[in-house]
């Protein structure tokens, strides 16, 4: 598939399905926006992807938090002129029994998986409506994750998001913007480019 010259943003970009997206993205033409709370592993990305010809910018926020957002949003239109796609991939996981979770895991699980969609999409989708087009993908766990292993605020977090997604898109697609839930499976990269194949 051909991406040339669209921007997209990727949140969580420094490692996992954030970062195999980030290098798919940039092997077709388009221009990366890497966000990541930390810059160690988005900046190598960064680095790769422009290393081998490809454009690519990285940027430090804190999506759970909306100042964090505002200043990335405006960040990447202000040097890349907009958003054509947003993909939300940042999460945290903490493992630990729910009788046993602090409290502070529980808040910033939920902060991160699914209080830093909303502030995204709300803020991407405001700059896609008046724009009058634009794809967000937002990557919740697949069907297994979790399974086996203390992860209850994440999956709460995850099944939010799906509902999440599917009540954006109701409100946003008159607009010309779509908004889709993403399995995190092995198939992830396959999966976002058949779904950005349609939506063209």
């Amino acid at each position: 598939m051909n991406l040339k010259d669209k921007v997209i943003l990727i949140t969580g970009a420094g490692k996992g399905a954030g970062r195999a997206l980030a290098l798919a993205f940039a092997d077709r033409g388009a221009i990366v926006a890497a966000n990541d709370i930390s810059p160690n592993n988005v900046e190598e990305v960064v680095a790769g992807i422009t290393t081998s010809g490809g454009r690519a910018r990285a940027y430090i926020e804190d999506i759970a938090k909306k100042v964090g957002v505002q200043y990335l949003v405006k960040g990447v239109e202000d040097e890349l002129g907009r958003v054509d796609i947003l993909v939300y991939h940042a999460a945290v996981e903490p493992h630990a029994p729910l009788l046993n979770m602090d409290e502070w895991d529980w808040h910033r699980t939920l902060d991160v998986n699914l209080t830093g969609a909303f502030l995204m999409i709300q803020s991407v989708g405001r700059v896609m409506r008046e724009n009058g087009h634009g794809t967000i993908l937002n990557i919740v766990s697949g069907a297994d994750a979790g399974s086996g292993r203390d992860a209850g605020a994440y999956l709460a977090a995850k099944a939010g998001l799906a509902e999440l997604s599917r009540q954006a898109d109701r409100e946003l697609s008159p607009h010309g913007v779509r908004v889709y839930a993403v399995q995190n499976s092995a198939e992830v990269v396959k999966e976002v480019m058949s779904i950005l194949e349609k939506s063209k």
